[in-house]
């Protein structure tokens, strides 16, 4: 258990060596789409070993891979699955939500709790959220939150209170500025 911790996160990509850690965290990250990888752990050893700056946009990257790969699966399994999956009112009210404006704002929000974002990015695949929106609102959420706890691993603090706070803060502001520009734009 101690190896899914930020210092157990270290040293395994640590083990990769600097060369093929980066590779070896995006895989990780995008694994958290089936197992249970602590994202922010990964991102965090991330910023640890390449710095603030290169770290969080890798962990970004990977956070963004995760989530388009969990939409596009989900999106092309297609309603059949969904009504399976959600029952038919279920799935209209999912994709009321998801389509309508709480739908970007979940996605930006969700990618910094355990467990929400890929559920999420499922959701939005199924319920046929536009892509356009979904995209926009993934990449507000992704780049700051893996920034962030980049940040927190490249100054070796394990104090997650002010990354949880600026991730929850700055998605929002982020999608906040895209979704104007998105309404602006198909005016």
């Amino acid at each position: 258990m101690a190896r899914f911790g930020e210092a157990g996160a270290r040293l395994w990509l640590m083990e990769y060596g600097r060369a093929w850690g980066w590779l070896a965290a995006l895989g990780l990250l995008m694994a958290d789409l089936l197992l249970p990888v602590p994202a922010t752990s990964v991102i965090s050893a991330l910023g640890y070993g390449y710095g603030s700056l290169a770290g969080g946009l890798i962990g970004a990257a990977g956070s963004f891979l995760s989530g388009t790969l969990a939409y596009e699966l989900c999106r092309r399994c297609g309603l059949r699955a969904a009504d399976r999956l959600l029952g038919l009112e279920d799935r209209e009210r999912a994709a009321r939500i998801f389509g309508g404006r709480m739908g970007g704002w979940l996605v930006a929000l969700s990618r910094w709790m355990p467990l929400l974002p890929e559920m999420t990015a499922c959701m939005a695949g199924l319920t046929g959220m536009p892509r356009r929106r979904f995209f926009t609102a993934l990449a507000c959420g992704c780049l700051p939150m893996g920034l962030t706890f980049a940040a927190i691993g490249a100054s070796g603090t394990d104090r997650p209170g002010l990354a949880l706070a600026l991730s929850v803060l700055v998605p929002g502001v982020l999608y906040a500025v895209a979704a104007l520009w998105l309404k602006r734009q198909s005016l």
